[in-house]
């Protein structure tokens, strides 16, 4: 036979109803060692807080990013592509005269 419960112990719930905050969805990054992260994400976002969920997080759009010093910049990747090119023409040209 059950009792009614009075006030007091209607304001202590020992087990709350965690059903709605367990269904929510999940977010999808991975952990450092390889696991999803378990926590719930950001409302209408598929991340949660702490992975790019919040707003106005991530880096800028564009390459904004890479144009703090341009070492990122096409131009310079171009011209460092190029220089390490001549860079192996005049080895192997040294290589060829060395051998005579």
């Amino acid at each position: 036979m059950t009792r009614a419960l009075d006030d007091d112990e209607r304001a202590i719930d020992p087990q709350p109803d965690t059903g709605p905050m367990m269904a929510a969805p999940r977010c999808g990054a991975r952990t450092r060692n390889g696991t999803s992260c378990r926590a719930p994400a950001v409302a209408g976002k598929r991340r949660c807080r702490m992975h790019g969920g919040a707003i106005g997080s991530g880096a800028p759009r564009g390459n904004q990013n890479a144009l703090r010093s341009g070492r990122y910049t096409r131009e310079a990747i171009a011209a460092r592509r190029e220089m390490n090119r001549l860079l192996r023409e005049a080895y192997a040209t040294l290589r060829a005269i060395s051998e005579f």
